[in-house]
């Protein structure tokens, strides 16, 4: 564990550090030392143009009189080395901590200086994590229970922080305390307090226009204005989604089936919790015969079985009856990989009527949300009544896909808003969604994982149960060809549900 002695060398303007385990009280003279560093690091913020003034229009849509760009910093390598240590330096006596981890993207060079000048071991979240390679959330060496300290350039809601938090509280790491070079007070504060986080920052955004107005830089009317915006706007930025979302620790199935509003999602948490199983099978094989085979072998190892019924030649009207008996002699549930798309109203006759009669068999059907929150309203007209769930494709596992960024996030409110019916998601990373964890009531599942990443010559990307599961924060594998192909399925199907459980053990501890 480590903590940080300011120590005040009168010869140089930027302070050194000395590793200690407690502080003495800062004196006067530090207190003044302090504010002339703060000073100097506004004075040359402005110079290099970083703070400008005028009308801006921010990422939550209002527009601001002032807008900071630290972006430019990393031009700078004196101001660069100046903030770092500023900030490492300014770090309350009574906070320890492990392990740094800067804040994507401006905030890494500085978490870097930090790291390299007072060699403390540092981490890095990925924003977007890789369908290749380890595919891991959090790169870098680190353990369990290890104290991970946040470091971010500019905080507005505290948006950024959270969404850097959740992947590391999810690898195991605590995250109590982040230090930040610019507070806009704008709610940042209060919410990362919400969220079990203390923000620690050097430059209070009312304090630097209150110094560029002493020192000449700033009209008095300009400093009024940007106060008076401050004042108006003080938790506009906070960001509910993430607010709500965000989670310090990660619950286990049988605590969110307590959560989950849609009758056949808390029946779903409950099968996987009494099997000890989160693997679905995605029985894409070539005839019913077939499919009803495979069933029969695997049951005992699933929690759900995933089914393509247009893709069967030799399809009979009592096949839903069949596969249903298999699924309650297993106790395992039916998943129609049907992938509704159609307006509500049509929708609605694919799902109850037709030669497949999906509805009178099948427990989870999912849709894309491409023609908007109607085809959910539409299946839930049908699906509701029965006790049946419904899974929104929110993301996909081929290359090239669209379903990413709005569109995922479009899904997740659709879910919200829709929860009673919408029972979770088919996702492919949900950990790297903006605000992750999402709510923990929804399951997320995700498709395309074999015991090896790669992909196919269709575009399929594959990843491994404990990537999907531990790194990208999924609830349920579902695998195809890893089983279906293999020479013997019910060993493969074995081998698969442990790895996916002691995956998911090992992201609940």
């Amino acid at each position: 564990m480590i903590t940080f002695l300011p120590y005040i060398n009168t010869s140089v303007s930027t302070p050194t550090l000395t590793l200690a385990h407690s502080f003495p009280r800062f004196s006067h003279r530090h207190h003044r030392h302090k504010m002339s560093s703060m000073e100097s690091l506004i004075l040359q913020l402005h110079e290099i143009s970083a703070v400008k003034f005028g009308s801006f229009k921010l990422k939550s849509g209002i527009n601001s009189p002032v807008y900071i760009d630290l972006r430019l910093i990393i031009s700078y390598p004196s101001l660069l080395r100046h903030i770092s240590q500023t900030l490492i330096t300014s770090i309350p006596t009574t906070t320890t901590f492990d392990l740094i981890c800067g804040v994507p993207y401006t905030a890494l060079p500085i978490a870097t200086t930090v790291s390299i000048s007072n060699d403390i071991p540092m981490v890095m979240r990925r924003k977007e994590v890789k369908d290749y390679g380890t595919s891991k959330a959090i790169e870098g060496n680190y353990q369990k229970d290890q104290a991970c300290l946040i470091i971010e350039d500019l905080v507005t809601s505290g948006a950024s922080v959270l969404e850097t938090a959740a992947p590391l509280r999810a690898a195991g790491l605590k995250v109590t305390d982040a230090v930040v070079l610019i507070d806009r007070e704008q709610g940042g504060r209060e919410n990362l307090e919400e969220n079990g986080i203390k923000l620690h920052a050097i430059i209070k955004l009312s304090e630097m226009v209150r110094v560029l107005r002493d020192k000449g830089k700033l009209e008095e009317e300009t400093e009024k204005g940007v106060l008076r915006f401050l004042e108006e706007n003080r938790r506009v930025g906070v960001v509910k989604a993430v607010e709500k979302s965000v989670r310090v620790k990660s619950l286990g199935f049988e605590d969110r089936a307590k959560l989950a509003k849609n009758e056949m999602g808390k029946r779903l948490f409950e099968v996987m919790v009494k099997k000890e199983s989160n693997l679905c099978v995605a029985a894409d094989v070539g005839t019913a015969k077939e499919l009803l085979e495979l069933a029969e072998k695997v049951g005992q190892e699933i929690c759900m079985l995933k089914t393509h019924v247009d893709i069967l030649p030799d399809f009979t009207p009592d096949f839903g009856a069949k596969l249903r008996a298999i699924a309650d002699k297993y106790n395992f549930l039916i998943f129609e990989d049907r992938k509704f798309a159609d307006i509500g109203n049509t929708v609605t006759m694919q799902y109850e009527g037709g030669i497949f009669r999906i509805l009178d068999w099948a427990d989870i059907v999912n849709c894309h949300i491409i023609s908007g929150p109607g085809i959910v309203d539409g299946l839930k007209l049908k699906g509701l009544p029965r006790g049946k769930g419904l899974l929104l494709l929110a993301e996909m596992s081929s290359a090239g896909n669209f379903a990413k960024g709005d569109y995922t996030a479009a899904a997740v409110k659709i879910a919200e808003e829709r929860s009673d019916f919408v029972m979770g998601f088919i996702s492919v990373n949900p950990a790297s969604w903006p605000g992750a964890p999402v709510n923990p009531a929804f399951i997320q599942a995700t498709p395309g994982v074999q015991m090896v990443t790669g992909g196919d010559a269709l575009g399929q990307q594959y990843n491994t149960p404990y990537s999907v599961i531990y790194d990208r924060g999924s609830d349920i594998i579902i695998v195809g060809r890893g089983i279906i192909k293999a020479a013997n399925p019910v060993q493969a199907a074995r081998e698969y549900r442990l790895q996916g459980w002691d995956a998911y053990l090992a992201k609940c501890t």
